[in-house]
């Protein structure tokens, strides 16, 4: 009788254990698989809000940068513009070859303000290779103008 006793008792407390255990199981994989839908709702959130932080940032950095083009592409024309009067008044041989250079010049200013006013600003990807394509162009422009204008004598 003891041993049918201590077996029935190990017996229920093992079933015991066993119940409880599983019922914790279960009630922490519900209180797990809410935490995760809470923190991807969170993350989504985040996101979101980070996606139009950006295009905020962009879209201002993006009016600073086209009012900052434009003053330069402005100033290019000018020089353009005295280098063309300063042929006029030389009437080299010499002028031919210079004055095509300055029509190549002109040209390129007038690509590189046609790709500002045309660039739509709405990807970031988009926005930095833009932007890296347009200054590499400019600092072009900006040499060849410098080099044009260096009397080698």
């Amino acid at each position: 009788m003891r041993k049918t006793l201590y077996t029935l008792a190990i017996t229920t407390f093992m079933a015991g254990t066993v119940l409880v255990g599983c019922q914790n199981s279960s009630k922490k994989e519900e209180a797990a698989q809410d935490n995760v839908e809470d923190a991807r709702e969170n993350l989504d959130d985040a996101k979101e809000e980070l996606t139009d932080a950006r295009k905020v940032a962009t879209q201002e950095e993006w009016e600073t940068f086209k009012a900052s083009t434009n003053a330069t592409i402005t100033q290019n024309e000018i020089r353009i513009a005295e280098m063309k009067a300063s042929i006029k008044k030389t009437g080299k041989s010499i002028d031919e070859v210079y004055t095509k250079k300055i029509d190549d010049l002109e040209r390129k200013n007038n690509e590189i303000k046609a790709k500002i006013q045309t660039y739509k600003n709405d990807t970031d990807s988009d926005w930095e290779s833009f932007k890296q394509e347009y200054n590499r162009d400019m600092d072009e422009l900006g040499k060849t103008l410098k080099n044009l204008t260096v009397d080698n004598k």
